[in-house]
């Protein structure tokens, strides 16, 4: 089986839907590993210097971000943070979504901005590859803050503690450590944060969704082809100097299915040349429009999910070139969820001229 390699490059859909359905062993570049590692001393050379705080890494969390973690502590502040915040609840996350989650993690992870450890990395492919899923709470997520619940969920089960699916059965996460010959993963300074700041679980899930609303924008042009025909209708709407007047490139591609799919039917054909009617019903001529506008909402938010997936979503970020660590907001979900709004309202169009 294909490899399904991990690098600084562009997925689409199809490329996650391959992931999905086929389960190919995940694997790093070269390229990948020495950014990972290069970041991570980055941030080690930073603690050692010892008179810079740096947020998350040795101070406390939002209002104690001006309290100073001691060197000593780094270790319990990480694994703390995720125990405090794997409090979702809530039916658990389906397979797929919790498979492309944690994926979409490890892009974010080794493009070399979040000062891990390659051995998180590893933790994460080691559990992917050999399918074992953390057991992840649907509900509890913040979004403004990223996915923080329901990752530490995720992060749970590479410490070895709580529950995971293995061989698809709930066991403890120390049983399926021990299946994958593995110790628990023992968070150093920044690890915690990393592991839990991003929107991977909400993408996730956009991903999904869209896959499925694309599937869903070509079944509404065969149902509306079927019902043309039925209808006793004419393709002639749907020639292509009409849409050559419009600049919508999903009316363009619905005109030219429903045009594909209609032309040369018999029951076109029998009646041709004896229809005394002048046009068709509104609702079959202008599905161009109305599917085509559709597709041009999923397609944007598609464009801004994909953007997403193989983003670095963290807080602080790390630079090896300059030595910096900048604390921003790449955490913020908001481009998640302005399209995943927008391929619902996209969706709940097509299903209501479609039914």
């Amino acid at each position: 089986m294909k490899e399904f390699i991990l690098d600084l490059k562009d997925y689409s859909l199809d490329d996650f839907k391959y992931f999905l359905k086929s389960s190919p062993p995940v694997s790093l570049t070269d390229q990948a590993r020495e950014r990972v590692i290069r970041s991570r001393k980055t941030l080690e050379d930073i603690l050692a210097r010892k008179a810079i705080s740096v947020y998350g890494i040795n101070t406390g969390f939002g209002k104690l971000s001006g309290v100073r973690i001691a060197d000593d502590k780094h270790e319990a502040l990480q694994r703390n943070l995720i125990r405090s915040h794997a409090v979702g609840v809530g039916t658990p996350l389906n397979a797929d979504v919790v498979r492309l989650t944690m994926l979409l993690k490890i892009i974010s992870l080794s493009q070399g901005y979040s000062g891990v450890r390659l051995e998180v990395i590893e933790q994460l492919r080691a559990f992917l590859n050999g399918d074992v899923l953390p057991i992840i709470p649907s509900q509890g997520s913040v979004g403004a803050s990223g996915d923080l619940a329901p990752l530490a969920h995720m992060t749970l089960g590479l410490m070895g503690e709580g529950e995971v699916i293995l061989a698809g059965q709930p066991v403890a996460a120390a049983k399926a450590l021990e299946h994958l010959g593995l110790q628990p993963l023992v968070l150093q300074a920044k690890e915690g944060l990393a592991l839990i700041n991003g929107a991977q679980v909400s993408t996730a899930l956009g991903v999904l969704a869209g896959i499925r609303l694309h599937n869903l924008a070509r079944v509404a042009d065969i149902v509306g082809a079927l019902s043309v025909d039925g209808l006793a209708g004419t393709p002639r709407p749907f020639r292509p100097e009409v849409h050559e007047l419009k600049r919508h490139a999903g009316q363009k591609a619905t005109a030219a299915n429903l045009y594909r799919l209609i032309e040369g039917s018999a029951i076109r054909e029998s009646h041709r040349r004896d229809d005394e009617r002048v046009q068709d019903m509104y609702s079959l001529r202008c599905m161009p429009q109305i599917h085509g506008a559709c597709r041009d909402a999923l397609d944007f938010a598609t464009r801004q999910l994909l953007n997403e997936a193989v983003s670095v979503s963290d807080n602080p970020l790390v630079f090896p070139d300059t030595g910096d660590v900048i604390s921003a907001g790449h955490f913020h979900g908001e481009s998640v969820a302005l399209a995943c709004d927008l391929a619902a309202i996209a969706a709940a169009e097509m299903g209501n001229i479609v039914g």
